[in-house]
């Protein structure tokens, strides 16, 4: 564990992308903890640096035309950015697994489903062929595939879609993490689907006593399934709190305004709410607040300076010059 008892502590995170049109500053000085037990939640517009936090955190980040610049990633204690690659591989599906947002394009569609289940703890866990494929079977069981012996020596193609993220759940389980990633894990499944698979991750989580950050857009499943939430926007981190506290009282305008697009089945029907005007281009970021062409609360000072991290309570801070008023309105 990290000095303050963090399964995972990641400091001053900084991942750029060299492009034609300029450095794209993916990541830009993330720092948050994750405590053992704990889930996540991380949300915000899609380019806002979510997916790509975490492809760092695990140094999948494609090199070039990706680079991680700065920072650390302590992983109980020890910095994953430090460590020679042949140690990442060791940490990589077996002390920190992800689940990907496609399952169709993360599963080799060319292998069976049991042979790719078998690499994970042939791998890691020194199985055997034959404790291996009994190992993938019971897998498939926990996370709910039907006649799981049979299904296993199945292509992907003939999985469903909800069917293929249950595999890549029981594979990034298949070594019994201490951290799992979820990017986006229902992403592109039908609602009914995206409940079992949330409520599954809920279940092996409270079983085997996985830490979890969860990455989405639907701020419905952070509210229900998370204990803190980052929101990111163009590469920072906006807002952190603990997740009653800033559904009761976020601290920033577009923090406010992600809880305003959420539609409401019991208020009047009307037009939906939309935050105006798009993400910035992150290659070419103006001077002060990034979210200052959008902002209803804009001022001149937003558009000079650029925002402090502000300290609302212990748990709760906002990256904003009116965070104070924010929070208080």
């Amino acid at each position: 564990m990290s000095a303050n008892g963090a399964l995972l502590e990641v400091r001053n995170l900084r991942t750029y992308f060299d492009t034609e049109d300029g450095v794209v500053k993916a990541v830009d000085d993330v720092s948050f903890q994750l405590q053992r037990g704990e889930t996540l939640g991380i949300v915000g517009e899609s380019g806002s640096g979510k997916s790509v936090t975490n492809l760092s955190i695990i140094r999948l980040v494609q090199e070039p035309p990706g680079k991680i610049v700065s920072g650390e990633v302590l992983f109980k204690g020890e910095d994953i950015l430090l460590l020679r690659p042949a140690a990442v591989r060791r940490i990589r599906g077996r002390r920190i697994a992800m689940i990907f947002q496609d399952p169709m394009t993360s599963l080799n569609p060319f292998m069976k489903i049991s042979r790719q289940l078998m690499e994970m703890t042939q791998l890691h866990l020194g199985h055997t062929k034959g404790q291996a494929y009994e190992h993938a079977i019971r897998m498939l069981e926990t996370v709910g595939i039907p006649d799981a012996r049979t299904r296993a020596d199945s292509y992907p193609h003939e999985f469903s879609g909800g069917m293929r993220q249950r595999v890549m759940i029981a594979m990034a389980l298949s070594c019994e993490p201490e951290l799992l990633i979820a990017d986006e894990p229902t992403t592109a499944l039908d609602v009914t689907i995206q409940a079992q698979i949330l409520e599954l991750i809920k279940k092996l989580k409270q079983e085997t006593g996985t830490s979890v950050i969860l990455i989405t857009h639907d701020l419905g499943v952070v509210a229900g399934m998370t204990d803190h939430v980052l929101v990111m926007y163009a590469g920072k981190i906006f807002e952190q709190a603990k997740t009653t506290e800033l559904f009761a009282r976020p601290g920033n305008p577009y923090t406010k305004g992600l809880l305003r697009s959420v539609p409401d089945p019991t208020a009047e029907q009307g037009k939906l709410y939309q935050i105006p005007g798009l993400p910035p281009d992150v290659a070419h970021l103006k001077p002060g607040c990034p979210f200052a062409e959008r902002c209803d609360r804009v001022e001149e000072i937003c558009r000079r300076e650029f925002p402090p991290f502000v300290e609302l309570t212990t748990d709760h801070h906002s990256l904003c010059h009116f965070a104070h008023e924010v929070y208080g309105g």
